[in-house]
């Protein structure tokens, strides 16, 4: 290790335990202690990902009532914007993203919503850089995808009216899939797919770096990651299993959307299988070209039959105008021959 690492690890030691103090000395002690729970989750000391009994302490401390809620809330992103250490950052994305999947409903929808920036990502990770050395520069490109696909997860959540983020990590059995239990329209079912093969498309932008996949806090989040995938590919498969009988009811425009994003899906599985060797699933992809050829079909056949009827107007147009021409000359040779 170089002497700016340790230096700066140094620094970032003495930095938590100020940040303790200045805790401690608050008069508000049920939200000191949330704080005093974030900082010791979330330390500058370590590379590894926070230990299983201090996230599950701070989900517990939430998980019930609202100003514990926000309190949880603001500790953790006061936390995550007022550092610039990317391990740091990674830590307080790990700690949102097990709320996000192991936290109660109440808890889930207030941390989808907070902070209420009006800007489309809330947590507005997009300029984070921390440039001290060739590791910190590549892990910062880590803490931008992750922020990345954490807001994608929130707003495709969202848009489907349940999380992404699974709260059981029993596996998903793709055989057994029947569809939605509710019938929703047509318009609905596009927004959903569009939001779900985005979800997908975000976590394929992954960074390339292999030295940091061997890190093991990027490594806990990848596992994270890949249950949120997996999570994605049955929602996809629900929906696409429910158009059996409705493609033919589609209309136009939603069949050519709908393509278009089971394409953008295509497009997508061979980073996917490099990410997640483990959930290559080809019952998935089978699904989806599937009910990509089917839809290709259907408009295909609509256009064929748009372009002979436009043939059988466009002839019937020209016979009207020959047959008006020829009555025309008729008429012309009559009035000549009665002169």
């Amino acid at each position: 290790m170089s002497t700016k690492r340790k230096l700066r690890d140094i620094i970032g030691i003495i930095k938590d335990k100020a940040s303790i103090i200045k805790a401690n000395l608050s008069t508000q002690r049920g939200v000191s202690s949330i704080q005093v729970l974030v900082i010791r989750a979330t330390t500058h000391a370590t590379s590894s990902p926070p230990r299983n009994h201090r996230i599950s302490a701070i989900i517990s401390a939430g998980d019930h009532s609202l100003p514990a809620i926000y309190a949880c809330n603001e500790a953790i992103m006061d936390r995550l914007h007022g550092t610039h250490n990317p391990y740091v950052a990674l830590k307080c994305l790990f700690i949102f993203h097990n709320i996000m999947a192991k936290g109660s409903l109440l808890y889930k929808d207030h941390v989808s919503f907070f902070p209420s920036s009006g800007g489309h990502n809330s947590l507005n990770l997009s300029g984070f850089y921390d440039k001290s050395d060739v590791e910190t520069r590549q892990l910062s490109s880590w803490v931008r995808w992750y922020a990345d696909v954490l807001e994608r997860n929130m707003i495709t959540s969202r848009a489907l009216g349940s999380y992404i983020s699974p709260s059981s990590r029993l596996s998903i059995n793709f055989d057994k899939i029947t569809g939605h239990k509710e019938n929703i329209g047509f318009s609905n079912f596009v927004m959903e797919m569009e939001s779900l093969v985005c979800m997908v498309e975000g976590i394929c932008e992954a960074p390339e770096s292999q030295y940091c996949q061997k890190i093991d806090l990027v490594h806990e989040i990848m596992i994270l990651i890949a249950e949120d995938y997996r999570s994605t590919q049955y929602h996809i498969m629900i929906r696409l299993v429910e158009l059996a009988g409705r493609v033919s009811r589609l209309s136009y425009l939603d069949l050519s959307e709908l393509i278009l994003c089971l394409k953008r899906l295509e497009g997508c599985r061979k980073k996917l299988n490099e990410l997640f060797i483990r959930r290559k699933n080809d019952l998935f992809w089978e699904m989806v070209s599937q009910k990509k050829m089917e839809m290709e079909n259907v408009k295909y056949e609509r256009e064929r039959q748009s372009f002979l009827l436009w043939n059988v107007d466009e002839n019937s147009a020209e016979l009207t105008r020959s047959s008006q021409r020829f009555a025309g000359k008729t008429q012309q040779l009559i009035l000549f021959a009665a002169a």
